[in-house]
């Protein structure tokens, strides 16, 4: 396989899952410690459903995903900040909605686009320089931001009326974690596609959940866990000629059945 490495396209597959990887697993710690699971699968398809309607008018695909995607998780907060909704039942709506819509737009398509599928399920192994750039400028913008207020996001992730009541910008914050979300699965689409970019937000950080008590521990492993998933996914995929998401997927979903049969809190509970 060594000799395999040396070709450009799986250079760039490589260096854009592990980007990918790292910063789902970064953004997934706040998601899973939120309880915004489901914001994931909602926000890909939403996406999904602008990069078709991009398609379909003939313009770059990524403004398109960027505006569905953020617009998606600011309504849903909006509804939820209001009162008007729970985050999960909005989020519900919009999924089924903005899914109908990408399928009406491509309905619309007068010819077969393999690429609007590749963002759907995955298409890594093509990715381009430009798009690799893309990715890495996100990835920085993004890594950036949530480390300059990680402690404001932890705060809010486990008890956000507190975080207010304590002089926190909870309710800009919560929107800004939010919007990152959105960057972050905008990002990825094209690594796992919309349909499995739910699994790679949540299975790193719950993997590293399993394995410390600690929150730095729990980012540190998280963020190893998707680079290492996500890249050596691809390696397999290639080797063996499998799907890359799904392969990066059920990978990650092994190493968390083995984290949660020798997780140290298993073994801790035990002998309580």
């Amino acid at each position: 396989m060594t000799e395999f490495i040396a070709l450009g396209f799986l250079q760039r597959a490589l260096l854009a899952a592990s980007l990918t990887g790292g910063l789902c697993a970064v953004i997934g710690v706040f998601v899973v410690l939120r309880g915004l699971a489901f914001i994931g699968a909602g926000t890909a398809h939403a996406a999904f459903a602008g990069v078709t309607l991009a398609y379909l008018a003939g313009l770059p695909p990524m403004p398109l995903a960027l505006a569905f995607g953020v617009g998606t998780v600011w309504i849903t907060g909006a509804l939820e900040e209001r009162g008007r909704m729970k985050l999960d039942v909005s989020i519900g709506i919009f999924y089924t909605a903005t899914m109908a819509l990408a399928i009406l737009f491509i309905g619309l398509m007068k010819s077969y686009n393999a690429e609007v599928y590749g963002y759907l399920f995955g298409s890594i192994l093509s990715v381009t320089d430009e798009e690799l750039l893309f990715t890495g400028l996100l990835v920085c913008l993004v890594v950036g931001t949530t480390l300059l207020f990680s402690k404001e996001f932890f705060f809010i992730a486990f008890d956000q009326e507190m975080a207010e009541a304590s002089g926190v910008p909870a309710r800009r914050l919560f929107y800004l974690l939010l919007t990152l979300v959105a960057l972050t699965i905008v990002v990825s689409l094209k690594t796992v596609g919309a349909i499995l970019i739910f699994a790679l937000l949540l299975i790193p950080p719950s993997t590293a959940y399993q394995l410390t008590a600690s929150l730095k521990g729990m980012m540190a492993y998280s963020v190893i866990i998707g680079v290492l998933v996500s890249s050596i996914g691809v390696l397999l995929s290639f080797q063996y000629d499998l799907p890359t998401g799904p392969a990066i997927v059920l990978l990650a979903t092994a190493v968390f059945f083995l984290s949660v049969a020798f997780s140290p809190k298993r073994r801790v509970s035990a002998t309580a």
